[in-house]
């Protein structure tokens, strides 16, 4: 080879070099990455279905407001194929100036429409998935995920369950009672996880929406492993009723009878925005109330979704958690709380203790027979439990809050409450909370765990 050939040839690798070292050192995903927190909602409505903006805008909403991942979970459907919509409809929504938004942030030439506003025949097409992802997904930053709200009914009640990143729309598969419906959908998800070779997380929502779903549902199906702790639509009846218990306390009552009765694994719970208002609607279904905190190296449904199933996550409403650490051979549950303005914390360290009183009894009205519903049907009540199950084990104020478990807990979950409101609260008297998994339950898996219990 000639001096001119072999100057060349190194001076091309000497670039080639160069420009490797800098993609490296720009690299927004290092090869040695470590587990960090993403930020994400895994409930979102659009135009789609009942919400009133277009997918496009509403993940724009969350991407400029530091959130890492979205899915956006319209009903019965992935945002997929052809599909237009009348201008007018839109309107009725969202308010006269919706379609005016999205043109001023995507601009004429993004924005189809169709028809003339003259006649009342304009109508504008709704983007699908793939096409309008590329506008707003930013590489190691901000992740859309497809998802949908599978919304079906059993014995007259709603009984919705999300699925993140579905590669297809799945229909309401239903059943005789809710808890074959929940069975159902479920197996539909799991088959078509196994089909797909792909991760797909499944989610009740909201249980006590329509008072749909009691405690014993929570626990009786199994299959079943996470759940809406914290829904952000004001509607969904977050905190019970005199007949009926918050979903708080829904919570630690299933994941005692799973675990005291079942041999089975507890249930994990989520925050969801329920978003279908982005346009100030007084008491509308808002975006920015409620959220996951998931830990893992790489954002990437697989990944997210992972460290989900592994328990590697916190809800919140409004708290921030620097670190979430237990530690199984120390038996202790530590928390880093990252403070706020002038917002005081208090943690509360909940579970049940083995040798719980197991008793329990129907709820009934005025007349001491069992409630009955607006039909004059059986009312669907979770049972009164006594105040060991779910007990406050432990309540700590400040921001390093500390549990020693003393083997005696089927489970320990964190609780942290905030002296400060939510940003916008989903009902009265709210204030901004944290709620970690729960932890303590490995004796499940050992050999004389249930000789223990």
């Amino acid at each position: 080879m000639k001096l001119l050939e072999w100057k060349a040839a190194a001076a091309g690798l000497v670039a080639c070099l160069a420009i490797a070292a800098a993609a490296q050192a720009d690299d927004v995903i290092p090869a040695g990455a470590q587990p960090r927190w993403w930020k994400g909602n895994l409930h979102t409505h659009s135009l789609w279905s009942d919400g009133d903006d277009f997918p496009e805008m509403i993940a724009e909403w969350y991407r400029t407001r530091d959130y890492h991942f979205l899915a956006l979970t319209d009903h019965n459907v992935l945002s997929q194929g052809m599909r237009w919509m009348k201008a007018s409809d839109i309107a009725k929504r969202g308010g006269d100036d919706v379609l005016k938004k999205y043109r001023e942030r995507f601009g004429s030439a993004w924005v189809e429409t169709r028809g003339s506003e003259n006649d009342g025949t304009l109508e504008v097409r709704l983007k699908p998935f793939e096409e309008f992802r590329a506008l707003v997904e930013e590489r190691g930053k901000f992740l859309l995920i497809p998802a949908e709200e599978i919304s079906d009914k059993a014995e007259g009640v709603p009984v919705h369950i999300n699925a993140s990143n579905l590669r297809d729309a799945l229909q309401p598969v239903g059943g005789a009672t809710v808890r074959e419906a929940i069975e159902n959908n479920l197996r539909a998800i799991d088959e078509q996880a196994e089909k797909a070779g792909r991760e797909i997380l499944a989610h009740l929502n909201h249980p006590n929406f329509g008072w749909a779903i009691t405690a014993e549902d929570l626990a009786y199906v199994v299959t079943d492993r996470f759940f809406e702790v914290y829904n952000g639509h004001p509607g969904v009846n977050q905190q019970g009723d005199a007949n009926r218990p918050s979903v708080d306390r829904m919570w630690d009552i299933a994941n005692t009878i799973r675990l005291a009765k079942l041999d089975a694994p507890p249930l994990f719970g989520i925050a969801t925005d329920d978003s279908h208002a982005y346009h100030g609607k007084p008491d509308g279904a808002r975006p920015g109330r409620g959220w996951l905190m998931v830990r893992a190296t790489h954002l990437t449904p697989e990944t997210i979704i992972r460290a989900i199933k592994a328990g590697d996550c916190y809800a919140s409403s409004g708290v921030t958690l620097s670190d979430v650490r237990y530690d199984p051979a120390k038996k202790t549950l530590e928390l880093t709380i990252e403070p706020r303005a002038d917002a005081t914390y208090r943690t509360h360290f909940v579970g049940t203790l083995r040798g719980f009183d197991e008793s329990s009894q129907p709820v009934l009205g005025d007349d001491g027979q069992p409630l009955k519903n607006k039909s004059g049907q059986p009312a669907r009540t979770s049972r009164r439990y006594s105040e060991e199950v779910g007990q406050i084990l432990a309540t700590v104020d400040g921001l390093r809050p500390r549990y020693e478990l003393t083997g005696q807990e089927l489970f320990v979950r964190a609780v942290v409450v905030s002296s400060r409101p939510p940003a916008d609260p989903s009902f009265e008297g709210q204030k901004a909370q944290a709620w970690t998994q729960p932890v303590g339950w490995e004796w499940l898996n050992s050999a004389s765990g249930a000789g223990e219990r």
